[in-house]
């Protein structure tokens, strides 16, 4: 179906972001993070792309995965891209820290690994 097919797609697009932050972040604490324009430039705008793949994802998709806070994940890119005013750095290096690492097991459950990749 075309539908699965760009489903597919946007999901590869959230778990490549996802692992981007995840790397982003690695080894580094929040004083790092807070000390940092261009690593919190990083971690936001991959939270961007997250969400707004995210929001590209079928609304029958999404139902088949209530696993996956999808209303959450679209709600902090509106956040980003529109109150990035108001950003609380503390919420989001949560997210990078606590939440990223979770989506990234749930995605890797969905998205079929290319051959020659995983174990």
């Amino acid at each position: 179906m075309p539908g699965e097919k760009t489903d597919l797609a946007f999901l590869w697009d959230m778990l490549d972001a996802a692992n981007a932050i995840g790397q982003f972040v690695k080894d580094r604490t929040f004083h790092d993070y807070l000390g940092n324009r261009m690593l919190r430039g990083a971690v936001e705008r991959h939270l961007e792309i997250i969400g707004e793949a995210a929001n590209r994802v079928s609304d029958s998709f999404q139902v088949a995965h209530p696993e996956i806070p999808w209303r959450r994940i679209i709600a902090q890119r509106h956040v980003l891209a529109h109150e990035y005013g108001d950003l609380k750095q503390e919420l989001l290096w949560k997210v990078a820290v606590h939440y990223i690492p979770e989506l990234i097991q749930q995605l890797e459950i969905l998205v079929p690994q290319p051959p020659g990749h995983g174990a």
